[in-house]
């Protein structure tokens, strides 16, 4: 039996200054007020620190120096646990564009990972995305919509794919979308440049099942007031409860009052927090690869190399989960139980898991998060198991 003690954010009934959570057998068995705990003589000292679930990251591309889309097994599975040891106790690995017999490969890798219970599923981003929003996508791997190569892609991942981030305007829609709900994938919305009309028209033909923005406002154009453009028809969307949008609030992909406004118009359980990390996330600024392209590291932030050396596209995250976390409630001012929603409860509820992930309630995975006051992770314990 485990206990543990402190501020709690994240229970069915809002914030406990002084509660505990104790679990047995990796789920928890009580969560309460330390004043109504049953055997008080059991109870730690009461200390300056968080407790929250375990942190469920939507959209990921590695960390510790490996990065999912071009590392073998063991690189994967010391990228996933980076993540876990800062708190990020739910992960989809993401790939990204590719020629198909790449993402074969990679798709049947990690699908190890998530049967060994590492990764919670895969994310393929592309590669039916919109050259002309690649990002740091390589253009040469997009290619239209094709729903055979989706199923491809699928089959060798052996049902572990959980999210697709398509172009709305891709070839073959309508198909992938048939593909995505039989095969429970989670459509995400991005990197296009679609207008507001084709990206409400796509949104409204999911309506039915979930559906996310892949990290709203980057890979899109910007939301100009004669032409809204996809930009507005997801926060439209995420304000009728209809979509989730992705918010990569780490101080570089996002403002501090561009998070805050989405958060005040849509509200945290139509927000998911992701890092979008990549290979660079808890390691030195350097040279890294995410994909076929090279990407440079500097003071923190990741972009595409150019042989002039000038700037180029942003390329991913180098900060973690919890680190989004932080900045989101330290800079941008978002409540703490806001964005803790949004980096548990709404990404569970999204992938379907939130019957054991994403809240701290009786009946869940102790999956938890521990932190000192300032958000810096102190413990994290996987199934109730502690560093794992």
């Amino acid at each position: 039996m485990g206990i543990v003690r402190g501020r709690l954010v994240g229970t069915a009934t809002g914030e406990i200054a002084d509660g505990v959570v104790e679990f047995a057998d990796g789920r928890i068995r009580w969560v309460g007020s330390a004043a109504e705990y049953p055997a008080p003589e059991q109870l730690p000292e009461f200390g300056a620190e968080v407790v929250l679930p375990g942190l469920i990251d939507l959209h990921c591309h590695g960390g510790a120096g490996f990065g999912f889309p071009n590392a073998d097994a063991a690189g994967a599975r010391v990228a996933a646990a980076h993540h876990r040891e800062y708190g990020t106790t739910g992960l989809l690995g993401s790939l990204v564009s590719a020629r198909a017999e790449v993402l074969v490969e990679q798709a049947a890798m990690l699908a190890g990972l998530v049967e060994d219970g590492e990764l919670l599923g895969v994310h393929l981003e592309g590669p039916f995305l919109n050259a002309v929003r690649c990002g740091a996508q390589d253009p040469d791997a997009i290619v239209p919509g094709d729903p055979a190569l989706f199923e491809r892609v699928l089959a060798a991942a052996r049902g572990t794919v959980r999210s697709m981030t398509v172009a709305p305007e891709t070839a073959h829609f309508a198909d992938l979308l048939a593909v995505m709900r039989r095969h429970e994938v989670l459509p995400s919305l991005g990197h296009t440049d679609a207008d507001a009309a084709t990206a409400t028209a796509r949104i409204r033909a999911a309506a039915g099942g979930p559906i996310t923005a892949t990290h709203l406002f980057n890979g899109m154009p910007e939301l100009h007031h004669r032409s809204p453009g996809p930009v507005a028809a997801c926060l439209a969307a995420a304000g009728r409860g209809d979509m989730v949008v992705e918010l990569i609030a780490d101080g570089v992909h996002l403002a501090p009052d561009t998070v805050a406004m989405v958060f005040d118009t849509v509200g945290p359980d139509q927000i998911a927090l992701v890092s979008d990390a990549m290979a660079a996330a808890g390691m030195r600024d350097g040279d890294y690869r995410l994909g076929a392209l090279d990407v440079r590291v500097r003071d923190r932030v990741a972009r595409l190399a150019t042989e002039d050396g000038s700037p180029g596209a942003i390329a991913g995250g180098t900060a973690r989960l919890v680190d989004v976390l932080r900045w989101t409630v330290r800079v941008a001012g978002v409540p703490l139980a806001d964005a803790v929603t949004a980096a548990t409860r709404t990404p569970a509820r999204v992938l379907g898991v939130d019957g054991e992930r994403g809240r701290l309630a009786v009946g869940m995975r102790a999956d938890l998060l521990v932190t000192d006051q300032s958000l810096q992770p102190r413990r994290v314990f996987v199934a109730g198991t502690e560093g794992t």
